[in-house]
């Protein structure tokens, strides 16, 4: 698709000046939600100019409806901690936008979590829903409790508590929510059995089942894997493949974790995995048998990452740092929003970076996005590159409403076809003067979309 260029709208000038116009209106109708402006002003800049081109766009003003949520449910969320004591925590779901299926998107219990971030989050679903071809529209939605030292029973209560009130809105053809930071297979069944017990349907309400009991295979796995194979289309466009390749990966949670083995499994070398506290540099590899260790580490004994160092001694940890200093060719940041800033991105691409594939949420900030597309090395943002997850959410969603099951191998195909598809839409938007800017490409791809069902559907 040919965008039209800044001159046919009156010049760069007046294009910037409808953007900052645009960014002032929302920032003054959503103060304070500093991530969720980030995540606006982004997209804004890249689909600007395909509105101001469009007349249907303009008329129906669909960059005005789309930064606000047809839906946002807060609720308090009342429990009692092992002691007996009373425990208030605060509770949400966004519903941004059900235009081209309903509502989908993970829960988040962190201690971070407000209204400003689930609103930025179930902004980028939307158009990371619409990058995977699916019928699935975009949400968010969580709590500030954090599970984090935590009993299981303690994490059952306040489950059963937040599903208390958060089944009036879900439901199969309504909203189905899944997991994210703080949402594992623990927390989804407690939050399942609760929904069960509660409406006494079982159905494909929630997404990140255990696969015994409607789950999808290869769920768990899905962002990391997906994350990997864009990495590889990526390089694919260069000739070139994860194979031999030197990666860094941020987290230790379930992105980073499978985005290693898959990476592993490539012929990759991973030589880093992090939490909120530091990074563990290992420089023969974290090959699969270490990754199962980490595995047993984070998901079972819910250790810290440092203590890697203790079990492999020729690993070294960086207390408080982040792992973007190293050299490599690969990097996946699998953490959280805005890892990386621009400092690091200078280092990145300074000491041989030339991939960089996103497993979290907006790992990067604005000014080192620009520093990737500057330097024009392969630069997958977040709703395309981590969309493999969602992905198979839809494909568990399918599976529940027909009772059926896929393999694991099969769920692998349609996974590698998605993020292929993906990829594909994003060089077809993305094309700038032989270079693929793989922002403008998974902004626009995802936008026209929903964009068209806006207009197509009318006023709502």
């Amino acid at each position: 698709m040919t965008l039209a260029a800044p001159e046919s709208i009156g010049g760069a000038a007046a294009l910037e000046q409808q953007i900052d116009g645009f960014m002032m209106r929302m920032a003054a109708q959503s103060p304070g939600e500093t991530e969720f402006h980030q995540a606006v002003h982004e997209v804004v800049k890249s689909v600007m100019p395909l509105v101001q081109s469009k007349r249907a766009y303009r008329e129906a003003k669909v960059l005005d409806r789309m930064v606000v949520p047809e839906r946002v449910i807060m609720f308090r969320v009342v429990w009692a901690d092992d002691a007996g004591q009373v425990q208030v925590n605060r509770g949400y779901r966004v519903q941004m936008s059900s235009l081209i299926g309903p509502y989908k998107g993970g829960l988040r219990f962190h201690p971070s979590v407000n209204l400003g971030v689930l609103k930025f989050l179930a902004f980028e679903q939307v158009f990371k829903n619409s990058l995977t071809t699916l019928p699935m529209g975009g949400a968010k939605g969580g709590s500030d409790f954090d599970p984090k030292g935590r009993s299981d029973a303690e994490v059952m209560r306040f489950c059963q508590a937040f599903m208390s009130e958060l089944y009036r809105h879900i439901g199969p053809d309504t909203d189905v929510p899944a997991g994210d930071i703080g949402v594992g297979g623990r927390e989804i069944g407690f939050l399942f059995g609760q929904y069960k017990r509660l409406t006494q349907r079982f159905n494909g309400t929630l997404t990140g089942k255990n696969v015994f009991w409607g789950g999808s295979n290869l769920r768990p796995e899905a962002t990391g894997y997906g994350c990997v194979y864009f990495a590889g289309d990526m390089l694919s466009t260069r000739g070139e493949s994860p194979k031999g390749k030197t990666a860094l990966v941020s987290g230790s949670g379930n992105v980073a974790q499978y985005t290693v083995e898959k990476l592993n499994n490539l012929g990759a070398k991973v030589i880093t995995m992090s939490d909120s506290d530091g990074t563990i540099v290992d420089a023969d590899g974290i090959n699969n048998d270490k990754l199962a260790w980490v595995l047993e580490l984070k998901n079972v004994r819910r250790g810290r990452i440092r203590e890697y160092v203790d079990h492999f001694k020729g690993a070294k940890y960086l207390a408080g740092k982040r792992p973007w200093g190293l050299p490599c060719d690969l990097a996946f940041p699998s953490a959280t929003q805005n890892e990386i800033d621009e400092d690091d991105a200078r280092q990145l691409v300074k000491n041989g970076c030339y991939c960089v594939s996103e497993g979290a949420n907006m790992p990067s900030r604005p000014e080192a996005v620009e520093v990737f597309l500057n330097a024009k090395i392969l630069y997958g943002p977040g709703k395309a590159a981590n969309a493999g997850g969602v992905a198979v959410s839809g494909l568990e969603m399918n599976q529940n409403s027909g009772c059926m099951k896929r393999s694991r191998d099969d769920v692998d195909a349609q996974l590698r076809a998605i993020m292929h598809s993906i990829h594909e839409n994003c060089v077809k938007y993305g094309q700038q003067n032989g270079f693929v800017n793989y922002v403008l490409g998974a902004n626009t791809a995802g936008f026209v979309k929903v964009a068209d069902a806006m207009v197509h559907q009318g006023y709502m």
